[in-house]
């Protein structure tokens, strides 16, 4: 890469203080010492168990500069130094104010994805179809918060057409401030359900947050089978709306769906016409996915061959509802996060796969493993309450409640159940009665480790 910004940009961008400059050019951002590159500048954040400060060294050693906070330099006066030091108040708004000035300088098309579920796959699905015809930077993986959303935009290079972001909030004001410095012209709102609760109170005020994003786009582009975000949308914008949709009549929509296990075909229908599509994901939650970054791409000007070439080359996104194999069981491993919402997707899926199945019968028995759903506030008992109810509804075989809230669901379970404290116990039970034919769900919040599920099951089986 290039040079992206000079000592000069970023006195300008955070009205900070050049005290030493021996480099005056870089080549991007890092806040990482172990992984910073030759020509980048590190700026030292500071978080509730780390300080950077305490590695600016290290980072200097292949780094090029440094933003630190004017007591560290102090006391930390470098002498015959051939790196540049430059002086803020505040590292974590020098990077925000950084990625700004970056944004400031760019002419392309910003889209941002928000919404409760489904965030990060819809956007990789929209990045794999828009590849093939822009050169566009996305935020990767799920950073998608005022460190890694900022982060990812200081790599916005003069040769980008497309910015394409994902943002997430856990409290009032998170997604106006992301948009404050991504500027977004499009949004893409996925659905509204029971996320973070304890920072928003209320379903209400999860949407209010969602729809922080309003203001700053001309365009609009939204789940219509979301009786609960449609309402509310009506009511605060009359920008330009393009719907998506499987039962309500929407822009772009999908008729003749074959959900299978580990496919879903599905014929893609929009003014521009219709296409027969085979994505490589399983799930009705994955097909709305599909369709809200088709809505995008189609606004963006692509035509449906070119959708329907990106659709299918996307090979998923990992620990996101991963269909694996082990000893002649199916394993549907769903363990990079939960909430109420994607918890009844996710294990409605389960039921549709085993209920669905042709013969001769492939699966014998339904099993749940379960990992508590986190901040959820004063929700959280009776949410998990509720998924216990959901699971004995649904005739689940056997139902292994990872965490202490999961045991409140336990408690409301009808039928086999076993309670553990932690993900690594979890998977240790599970191998002890595992099947073959058997069709497992794993799935919890991420900081309830659940991929220790399957680890403790490989090394015990």
């Amino acid at each position: 890469m290039g040079i992206l910004f000079t000592s000069e940009d970023i006195i300008k961008a955070t009205q900070g203080f050049l005290a030493i400059e021996s480099c005056r050019e870089f080549t991007g951002i890092s806040i990482d010492s172990r992984t910073i590159n030759d020509g980048e500048l590190f700026i030292a954040l500071k978080g509730d168990n780390f300080d950077g400060h305490d590695f600016v060294k290290e980072a200097l050693k292949r780094g090029s500069g440094v933003v630190v906070k004017e007591e560290w330099f102090k006391n930390n006066i470098p002498r015959g130094t051939d790196k540049t030091y430059i002086i803020v108040k505040n590292t974590l708004r020098a990077l925000q104010d950084i990625a700004a000035f970056l944004r400031g300088k760019f002419n392309g098309q910003v889209i941002a994805v928000v919404g409760s579920n489904g965030k990060t796959t819809t956007k990789e699905i929209l990045a794999d179809i828009l590849e093939g015809n822009f050169k566009i930077l996305k935020t990767k993986g799920n950073l998608n918060n005022h460190i890694g959303m900022p982060l990812c935009m200081c790599q916005l290079d003069k040769d980008k057409e497309i910015l394409l972001v994902e943002m997430g909030t856990n409290k009032p004001g998170d997604i106006s401030d992301l948009c404050r410095i991504a500027l977004p012209h499009i949004a893409v709102i996925t659905n509204i359900g029971y996320e973070h609760i304890e920072g928003f109170g209320s379903l209400e005020g999860v949407r209010e947050s969602e729809f922080e994003i309003l203001p700053f786009v001309s365009t609009v582009i939204v789940n219509n089978d979301d009786k609960f975000l449609m309402e509310g949308l009506h009511d605060r914008y009359r920008g330009k709306v393009i719907t998506f949709g499987i039962n309500h009549p929407s822009d772009v929509y999908a008729t003749n769906i074959d959900l299978r296990e580990g496919c879903t075909s599905f014929c893609l229908n929009a003014i521009e016409g219709s296409i027969d599509v085979e994505s490589k994901l399983t799930g009705i939650f994955n097909l709305y996915n599909c369709l809200a970054a088709s809505a995008a791409a189609l606004y963006m000007g692509l035509n449906l061959e070119e959708i329907k070439r990106g659709i299918e080359s996307f090979q998923g996104v990992r620990l996101r509802f991963e269909i694996r194999r082990l000893n002649g069981a199916t394993l549907l491993y769903d363990v990079y996060n939960a909430n109420p919402s994607s918890m009844e997707a996710s294990i409605n899926e389960m039921v549709r796969i085993f209920y669905n199945q042709i013969s001769p019968k492939k699966y014998n028995r339904m099993i749940a493993v379960l990992g508590d759903m986190l901040e959820l506030g004063n929700y959280s008992i009776r949410a998990h309450e509720n998924l216990g109810k959901y699971l004995s509804d649904l005739n689940i075989d056997i139902f292994i409640a990872v965490g202490k809230r999961m045991k409140y669901a336990l408690t409301y379970f009808k039928g086999i159940g076993y309670g553990v404290d932690d993900s690594t116990e979890g998977g240790k039970i599970l191998a002890n009665f595992i099947k073959e034919g058997d069709l497992v769900l794993i799935k919890g919040s991420r900081g309830m480790k659940m991929e220790n599920v399957l680890s403790e099951l490989e090394r015990n089986l």
